[in-house]
């Protein structure tokens, strides 16, 4: 999606910064990638982005409307975010290739690509998180409960978003060449962890497929309902999710790929065309989010044990005062059972005299 200008359209500034040459902007703001007022590697399709904000706006507002539908607000409005990201990217990328020029177009639009998969990877925890809550009689793995597997994917994907905030802060447009390297490195390292809690996490997604099989084989050989009533169909949900994890692990890796190789043309194509991102960023995370629509949570996890438990403010305050008033007893048990083995330390010695 590179296209070429003719000489006749860019003309040079006599004056050269660095290692780049100020150039007149042609038609849209255009200017060639080596250009100091340059704010993207390509001339960008407006094509392709007017695509891209339509199908994210119509997934958007089909999440919107699910998650209505099926009383699921509380777990869906992550995956909103996420295609609302995903949306607002490619509309400020359609203003974009007409005023090539807008620093701020350009940097907004960066950031939200660059972010938007951490929402959905989120909702991929917060759904499994709800499934181990809602399908197993333990609502644990490995000793884990349900709640705090959500709550734990969910803060390191937090870390992880900060991490790349950082650095994509660091690589927006306008940057100098030795910021740009900084933030690259940031931001491989916070895709790079987020990465690794897909492979920890992806584990105890199979741990819990291991488990309803066998679970569901002994149902059956005792005769018992199915999953004591609940909904057979969890396995569509689950290959949803591995499908999901796939997807941004496509698109993580083409990041790093992007990233580690540098940013010489010669060397390094991809940066410098607007089909990679658009086949293996864009792509890829749209049918995340579709794959959602049609395998949508809401449809399986219905009933009683589908959400976890939410304590009103004033439930949240007495089970404060609970814990504290538990603590504080077992600190005086502890300080009784100190005095008491002291006490028979001094009759034992008394005893010896």
């Amino acid at each position: 999606m590179s296209s070429t200008v003719s000489s006749t359209t860019l003309t040079a500034v006599a004056s050269a910064t660095g290692s780049c040459i100020n150039v007149t902007p042609g038609k849209d703001g255009y200017v060639p990638e080596w250009a100091c007022n340059s704010n993207y590697n390509y001339n960008p399709s407006m094509a392709a982005a007017l695509v891209f904000a339509i199908i994210f706006g119509i997934t958007t507002f089909v999440h919107i409307y699910q998650a209505i539908a099926y009383k699921k607000i509380r777990l869906c409005w992550v995956i909103i975010m996420g295609a609302s990201w995903e949306f607002a990217s490619f509309a400020l990328r359609v203003a974009g290739t007409k005023n090539q020029q807008s620093t701020p177009i350009a940097f907004v639009s960066q950031i939200l690509v660059l972010l938007a998969p951490m929402w959905v990877n989120a909702f991929d925890y917060m759904v499994l998180g709800r499934m181990i809550y809602f399908f197993v009689p333990e609502q644990k793995i490995w000793g884990i409960k349900g709640i705090q597997i959500a709550k734990i994917f969910v803060w390191l994907d937090i870390v992880s978003f900060i991490t790349q905030v950082a650095g994509g802060i660091m690589i927006s447009p306008g940057s100098t060449g030795s910021t740009v390297m900084t933030g690259i490195h940031i931001y491989m390292g916070g895709i790079g962890l987020q990465e690794l809690c897909i492979l920890i996490f992806t584990s105890i997604a199979i741990k819990f497929s291991l488990g309803m099989r066998q679970r569901e084989r002994e149902l059956a050989t005792s005769r018992h309902q199915i999953l004591d009533g609940k909904p057979d169909n969890w396995r569509m949900l689950l290959y949803v999710l591995y499908a999901s994890l796939t997807l941004i692990t496509i698109r993580i890796i083409f990041r790093l790929v992007e990233f580690a190789s540098g940013l010489d043309p010669s060397k390094n194509p991809i940066p410098y065309h607007e089909a990679y991102f658009m086949a293996l960023d864009a792509l890829p995370m749209f049918v995340a989010i579709v794959l959602m629509n049609v395998v949508h949570p809401g449809r399986i996890l219905q009933g009683e044990g589908s959400e976890f438990p939410r304590m009103t403010r004033k439930e949240r305050k007495e089970a404060k005062r609970i814990r504290r008033e538990e603590k504080a007893l077992a600190k005086e048990e502890k300080k009784a059972s100190k005095e008491e083995k002291k006490m028979k330390r001094k009759m034992g010695s008394l005893d010896n005299v």
